[in-house]
C-alpha cells in the first residue's frame, strides 16, 4: 500500500509537475517467507490418492520434472523425448527454452495415459477442442488430491516444484544443475532452497549437549 502511494507521488511530481520528488520515505521491507515443502512421503500420498490417469500424469510430471503449472499444460506430445529421457520446455518464463528430467516412473505413467487418451495437439487437452487444459483446472485437481490425501499444509501446485528442487538438493545435486532444470535466470532465485532444506541441519548437534 505504501509502495503504491510512493510510486504515485513520484509519477505526479515527475510527469505532471515536472519536479523532482525529493521527500525520502523508507519503503517497507518485503517479508522473505520460505516456500512450503512437501516431504517425499507426502508427495507419494498425494499421487496415490489420484485415480484418474490424466490427473495423476499431470501431477507426476510437475513434481518429477520441476515444471511450472503453465508449462505442464502447454506441453505437446513431441516435447517428450523418451530416447534421451528429457522433456523439452518451449517458451518458458523469460521466453527461454530448456530441457528437464523425464523419470522412468513418469514415462511409465505417460505411456499408460497415452494408450488411453491418444493426445494430438496438446499433451493435456482441455474441455474445448483444440485448447489445452486450464491452469485453474489443474489447481483444482491438486487441491482435491491434497484433501483426499489428508495434507494440512498451505500448499499450491507450485509447492510440487519447490519440493522437486529441495529433494534434489537434499539428494546431493549441485545447485547449478537445479538452476538449469528449473529455468532460473539467476542463481539467487535457486539459492532459497538451501534455506529450505533441513537435511544438513539434522547433522548439527546443539551445543547444549556439552553442558
Amino acid at each position: 500500500m505504501l509502495n503504491s502511494a510512493i510510486n504515485a507521488l513520484k509519477f505526479y511530481y515527475g510527469n505532471v509537475l515536472k519536479k523532482k520528488f525529493i521527500y525520502e520515505v523508507k519503503r517497507p521491507r518485503k517479508d522473505k517467507k520460505l516456500p512450503v515443502i512437501l516431504s517425499k512421503e507426502e508427495v507419494a500420498k498425494i499421487l496415490s490418492s489420484v485415480d484418474n490417469i490424466k490427473h495423476k500424469t499431470i501431477l507426476m510430471l510437475v513434481y518429477s520434472a520441476g515444471l511450472r503449472v503453465g508449462e505442464v499444460v502447454r506441453l505437446k506430445p513431441e516435447d517428450i523425448d523418451s530416447k534421451r529421457m528429457l522433456i523439452h520446455i518451449k517458451g518458458a518464463k523469460g521466453r527461454k527454452d530448456r530441457y528437464t528430467l523425464l523419470s522412468e516412473k513418469a514415462l511409465e505413467i505417460l505411456r499408460q495415459y497415452w494408450r488411453k487418451y491418444k493426445p494430438e495437439k496438446w499433451l493435456f487437452g482441455g474441455a474445448k477442442e483444440g485448447r489445452y487444459l486450464s491452469i485453474r483446472s489443474v489447481d483444482k485437481i491438486f487441491r482435491n488430491a491434497c484433501e483426499k490425501a489428508g495434507i494440512k499444509k498451505d500448499v499450491s501446485m507450485h509447492t510440487l516444484r519447490h519440493s522437486f528442487a529441495t529433494h534434489l538438493l537434499e539428494g546431493g545435486t549441485d545447485l547449478r544443475y537445479i538452476q538449469e532444470l528449473l529455468g532460473h535466470a539467476h542463481s539467487k532465485t535457486t539459492e532459497i532452497y538451501t534455506h529450505v532444506s533441513t537435511k544438513s541441519l539434522g547433522k548439527i548437534t546443539s551445543p547444549y549437549r556439552y553442558h
